[in-house]
């Protein structure tokens, strides 16, 4: 059998049972097995089981409980609800300024945990009542929290870009950094848009006098707020930049900062340390067994001949390097809507990055494009992740075809920052090259 056939084989498989809507990590693992007896020899088991250890044994991977036990941590010392009662005494009486507020919040708890459904859920259960109170649109309040919630995939400490590091083998604390500028590029991408709208279409965004003036002094007293926060985020970003620490050193000193706001909070004790730790447990077993699954895929599609044929075939189109580019932006958008960000990230990076390499990408940039696309599917109806978290927090008046038409304006406001980070790539590289 050709590797042309065997390629077609196994994505066919692959789409179909992930389509059936079974595991991934035992989709990955079943076929991987299966592929390998049929296609090649059942002593070539044996390069299954080398993956898996040599994964095993990778210390960056170590960063991904401490990063989690952060933010599940920081989740539980009420630190978020401080932010949002502050944000709102700042940006309350300003027309789209509770919208405002929920982005810049989701910016800063993307900097402090990267966890995309943390965010989303926190400000579906404090933000979006009070925006649908004050008379927002659902459209837009749903959208601005689905769209600022995803901030974390970009932004560091990210999950998923350490995931991408490790399979690219690049740098890791230089791929982290590289995603600042363009997660705040996008936070300012929605802002803009937020107060658009509030000027051109005042009907989605009633004023509101009659909420109480606050006084200057009073809202900067809120700002103490900002202090924990703003330790753990100098403590973690700051270590990584200078060269203090590695990446999965500053994730541990990440901890030790989450666990002194919880303490200072008085949340802390051994309930809910427990509660921590064993919502990591499920959340880090889940990304080792896809990531296991997806090695040893990748592994055998590449034994087999798959991504030298892949390769051959894009080479043999002789199109241009950003056309190439942008159907593997297609691609990655397409995939967001259906697969676990990590399941993505170990699938076709492998296959992607001899690509990126023969056109001259820059890989750091590469990666951050990768980010932003799937952070693209993340609000991508109907399967997008974003939509099944805020669902859970939905009031009955607001419907997901709501949802659905309120995250199209974001939709497109993060194609337009993506072709932004295309176009300029210095605004991507610049900081990581800084580093020391």
């Amino acid at each position: 059998m050709s590797p042309t056939e065997i390629l077609i084989i196994m994505f066919g498989g692959l789409s179909l049972f992930l389509l059936a809507g079974l595991p991934v990590a035992f989709v990955l693992g079943g076929l991987s097995v299966i592929f390998t007896v049929v296609f090649w020899d059942s002593s070539a088991l044996v390069v299954l089981v080398l993956q898996m250890f040599d994964t095993m044994q990778s210390e960056a991977l170590l960063g991904i409980p401490l990063y989690i036990f952060m933010a599940m941590l920081l989740q539980r010392s009420d630190v978020i609800r401080d932010l949002y009662t502050a944000m709102e005494l700042w940006f309350g009486r300003v027309r789209g300024g509770l919208a405002i507020g929920t982005v810049v919040i989701c910016l800063v708890m993307a900097a402090m945990t990267g966890v995309v459904g943390a965010a989303v859920t926190a400000m579906g259960i404090l933000a979006l009542p009070e925006m649908l109170k004050r008379g927002y649109d659902p459209r837009l309040a749903s959208g601005t929290i689905c769209a600022s919630g995803t901030l974390g995939i970009l932004i560091p400490p990210s999950v998923l870009t350490i995931v991408y590091s490790v399979t690219a083998q690049v740098s890791i604390g230089k791929m982290l950094i590289a995603g600042i500028v363009p997660g705040v590029l996008l936070g300012l991408l929605y802002i803009s848009y937020i107060l658009v709208i509030g000027y051109v279409r005042p009907e989605m965004i009633p004023a509101r006098e009659d909420i109480r003036r606050v006084s200057w002094g009073e809202k900067f007293a809120s700002l103490k707020t900002l202090i924990l926060p703003a330790m753990i985020i100098i403590m973690v970003l700051g270590s990584i930049f200078f060269g203090i620490a590695t990446p999965t050193e500053a994730a541990a000193v990440g901890v030790l900062g989450a666990a002194l706001a919880a303490l200072l909070r008085g949340n802390l004790n051994l309930g809910m340390l427990y509660g921590c730790a064993t919502g990591t447990l499920k959340t880090t077993g889940m990304i080792l067994w896809i990531t296991l699954g997806a090695k040893a895929y990748v592994a055998i599609f590449t034994g087999l001949g798959g991504a030298d044929t892949l390769f051959q075939l894009l080479e043999g189109l002789d199109a241009n390097p950003y056309v190439v580019l942008a159907l593997m932006m297609l691609i990655l958008i397409f995939l967001g809507t259906v697969l676990d960000e990590i399941g993505i990230i170990l699938l076709t990076v492998p296959v992607f990055l001899p690509v990126v390499q023969f056109y001259g990408f820059d890989q750091i940039w590469f990666g951050v494009l990768f980010a932003l696309t799937i952070q693209m599917g993340y609000i991508s109806p109907p399967f997008g992740y974003t939509l099944f978290y805020i669902k859970g927090t939905l009031p009955k008046t607001v419907t997901m075809a709501t949802v659905y038409r309120g995250i199209l304006p974001f939709f497109l406001l993060q194609v337009v920052g993506l072709l932004i980070c295309v176009a300029f790539p210095d605004l991507v590289t610049w900081l990581p090259e800084l580093m020391r």
